[in-house]
């Protein structure tokens, strides 16, 4: 609900700040002491278009706040999530505007830089304005079909889910189609590929073995070389341990003469051992270091493959395995593609006679609803003196989507003969008015923002006609805040909440101020909207009255 208005700098608002309740409240003043100020200051805080005449004259800036309330539950909270607008818990919501006197405004929602979109995104939500140039909430076609649902408590839950559905398949179906034709292109290729790799056949961890053997038969080559010669050098008739077993003899014939003879002996039997093992070492070297040249030239041959697979495929040589896998699940995925495909089409057939189905069940539902509603309205224009204007629900064929095949709109035709058309083109001014209060009558307990505003709806009736509104507004007021700008007496006489709008004049020219009434207050302004500018007697005493049968 709306809990405050403060308004600066207004036309002849200069200073004020107003507390509002729950109920009916009721705003009323003689012509021209600016109850229309108050609604087009109001018109600021909710974001509607900032007119550089609004500013009071000699001032730069005026500023409006409007401080609202909203139960924890309200659909409020999660617009402000969705619009990323921090508030705290439990504080009420400030919608602030502020605007200059060249025209610039600056908006604000719970102290967050918005932009005047959002402010009236969260005013469609929270405040209903009701006048004969309002375009929003029950005027705009595009919430109809909502409020028949909520009217009617039509469940559009299995529809939505059919909906749902119905999407679901068709972009698997999109997708399988898409994969399909991808793939269809590269069905030749594939099958020469995973053929070439199905041929060659690489092993996990083989590109790595060949290249160690590849390694070590090179290194053996390469020393093998190195012992080339070494086994005439060393063995045979002439080889160095000939010589040295010569040598040996030689001097074992005179090594009991001398000493030294018999350690060098000893040092040559010595070497002739060592030599000996040496001469076994290479031999065996001779043999571990052998390879056959056809394996070499066989291994080179397998790694040369593998590696030149690989490149053509840019992945390492140990994935090759797992590519030529992943073209034979494509090519599989290619023959299954159309089985998939068909069977994806029958159940999209069978999803969309689903939603038909569910669909036409809720168009019936919102048929039934439609009468039923048309019933409620009608039942309500004529103690609103609307006795020759008919209300309908049209529901025509629209566009399938998750809440149904239906377009809902509310017409009217307010002359017998004359069409039915959209609210806004066929009635007017205190007409339009009345017509969405037996709306909101009709349509209570389908849920309702949280404060209404309406403006003059008792422009141009009386009597009986301005008691039936009164009575109905007070209904409204119920169980949510409304709020009148009223010139009669029977609506003003119902209201918990009275206010008076007054213009006053002095040294800074004409202000527009506004006090709330006591029941003292209230039974003369009452008695003044009766009798005008002189109030009798009598007049109070039919004001009396009126507050007393409220």
């Amino acid at each position: 609900m709306l809990r405050q208005l403060a308004i600066r700098d207004v036309v002849l608002v200069d200073r004020l700040e107003l507390e509002f309740e729950p109920g009916l409240g009721v705003l009323t003043g003689e012509t021209g002491a600016g109850k229309s100020i108050l609604l087009d200051a109001l018109g600021l805080a909710l974001g509607l278009r900032a007119d550089a005449g609004l500013v009071r004259h000699g001032r730069d800036t005026a500023s409006v706040s409007a401080e609202l309330d909203m139960p924890s539950g309200h659909s409020v909270h999660a617009l402000l999530v969705e619009l990323g607008v921090e508030t705290e818990a439990g504080e009420p919501l400030l919608l602030r505007r502020t605007l200059k006197a060249d025209g610039g405004s600056r908006a604000f929602a719970g102290g967050t830089p918005v932009s005047a979109a959002v402010l009236r995104d969260i005013a469609a939500v929270s405040i209903e304005v009701h006048g004969q140039h309002d375009d929003r909430g029950l005027l705009n076609p595009k919430g109809h079909r909502q409020l028949l649902d909520a009217f009617r408590r039509i469940d559009t839950g299995r529809v939505a889910a059919a909906w749902a559905e119905v999407t679901r398949i068709e972009r698997e179906l999109g997708q399988a189609r898409a994969d399909a034709a991808e793939s269809e292109r590269d069905r030749d290729w594939l099958s020469h590929a995973s053929a070439e790799i199905e041929v060659l056949a690489p092993q996990a961890g083989e590109e790595t073995r060949l290249a160690e053997e590849r390694s070590a038969m090179q290194a053996g080559a390469k020393a093998g070389e190195a012992l080339s010669g070494l086994d005439e050098l060393l063995g045979g008739s002439d080889g160095a341990l000939a010589k040295l077993r010569l040598a040996a003899r030689r001097i074992e014939r005179g090594a009991a003469d001398h000493p030294l003879l018999a350690e060098a002996l000893a040092s040559l039997d010595r070497a002739l051992i060592e030599a000996c093992e040496g001469e076994d070492r290479i031999a065996r070297a001779a043999d571990a270091l052998a390879f056959d040249p056809a394996r070499l030239e066989a291994v080179e041959a397998r790694l040369f493959e593998i590696r030149a697979l690989a490149r053509k495929h840019r992945v390492e040589a140990d994935a090759l395995n797992a590519l030529g896998e992943q073209m034979r699940g494509q090519l599989a995925l290619i023959e299954q593609g159309g089985e998939r495909i068909a069977r994806l089409d029958s159940e999209l057939l069978a999803a969309r006679a689903a939603y038909s189905q569910a669909a036409e069940a809720l168009s019936s539902a919102r048929q039934a609803g439609a009468k039923a509603l048309d019933a409620a309205v009608a039942g309500e224009l004529a103690p609103l003196k609307l006795d020759s204007a008919r209300f309908r629900t049209a529901i025509a064929p629209t566009e399938a989507g998750p809440s149904g095949t239906d377009r809902v709109e509310f017409e009217v035709s307010t002359n017998p003969g004359a069409p039915f058309g959209p609210l806004t083109r066929i009635a007017s001014g205190g007409e339009l008015s009345r017509f969405i209060l037996a709306l909101k009558v009709a349509l209570a307990e389908a849920g309702t923002a949280s404060t209404m505003i309406f403006d003059e709806i008792d422009r141009g009736v009386g009597g009986a006609v301005a008691s039936a509104i009164g009575e109905r507004l007070a209904r409204l007021a119920r169980d949510s805040q409304v709020l009148v700008v009223t010139h009669s007496p029977q609506v003003a006489a119902r209201a918990a909440h009275h206010y008076r709008i007054e213009k006053a004049h002095g040294s800074e020219g004409a202000r527009t101020l506004v006090r709330r009434l006591d029941e003292s207050e209230r039974r003369e302004e009452i008695a003044r909207m009766l009798s005008g500018a002189l109030v009798t007697d009598e007049a109070r005493a039919q004001a009396a009255r009126l507050l007393e049968a409220a």
